[in-house]
């Protein structure tokens, strides 16, 4: 099958490679992730051993998911469909990372609607995505929590209702837009270009510009870990609303991996 590359369809720049991409470009529809390609899908759920993991940001990215299961030397297809979520918004991490950008996190928000990925992930994928959003670690960005339905209704377009999805929470909560609401993630450059006009302290350490804010935290751990500080002491970081998700998680029995049953540990 010709055409069917990411450099063919436009997707093979990851965020992480260019961070004022981020969330970097996904794709227009469902379709199966196999090496450099994304091919047609013959069906939209893969409960065979694989779990729903919802992409709110650069998960939804094929060339940065391409990027860390290569890295992670993690072989084989991920399924990337389309679906339609409820309940949820697309807020901004609270939270600078050393890739160069703030990302995105996942908000509660029960009246919204949003057309979202969700990327169906075998055991060995899903602990590169764990990884690679801190879970594992003490003092990681992400945990990993399992959003119920109805609480969080993820439609497919074959009319499938998933039971529940995975999602990456942050722990150090979201930014909000001075009204203590959280704020919509807009993309990088537009965030970065609000972020730095309204914060002196902000473009002390980071610079003036998107394009020295990405150059300086893809430098600096340490400035990341400031940045971060920052957005705490000022408060301008509030509750997602899916803490408690986390804390469900940690004290329910694991389930055996179906996207119809309780979530994996």
């Amino acid at each position: 099958m010709t055409g069917r590359t990411l450099t063919e369809l436009g997707l093979d720049q990851a965020p992480r490679d260019h961070p004022l991409t981020y969330p970097g470009v996904w794709p227009a529809d469902s379709g199966l992730l196999d090496g450099d390609r994304l091919v047609p899908l013959d069906r939209l759920v893969h409960d065979d051993g694989r779990v729903p993991v919802l992409a709110v940001g650069s998960n939804a990215s094929p060339a940065q998911l391409q990027h860390k299961m290569a890295e992670s030397g993690v072989p084989g297809p991920i399924p990337m469909v389309r679906s339609r979520v409820t309940g949820l918004d697309v807020g901004v991490s609270a939270h600078v990372s050393r890739l160069g950008y703030v990302s995105a996190s996942p908000v509660r928000s029960p009246a919204t609607v949003r057309e979202l990925f969700v990327v169906w992930l075998d055991r060995p994928q899903l602990e590169v995505i764990d990884a690679s959003e801190g879970v594992p670690l003490p003092g990681g960005n992400f945990g990993r929590a399992w959003l119920p339905a109805p609480d969080v209704r993820v439609d497919l377009a074959d009319g499938t209702t998933l039971n529940g999805v995975h999602a990456y929470v942050n722990l150090h909560g979201v930014l909000h837009d001075g009204t203590g609401t959280p704020r919509r993630h807009p993309g990088e450059r537009a965030l970065l270009t609000g972020l730095l006009a309204e914060s002196g302290e902000l473009r002390s350490l980071f610079g003036a510009t998107p394009e020295e804010f990405c150059a300086r935290a893809r430098a600096d751990a340490d400035l990341c870990r400031r940045g971060t500080r920052l957005f705490a002491e000022r408060q301008w970081a509030v509750a997602s609303g899916l803490e408690r998700y986390l804390r469900a998680r940690r004290t329910e029995s694991p389930g055996n991996g179906s996207p119809l049953s309780p979530p994996l540990n």
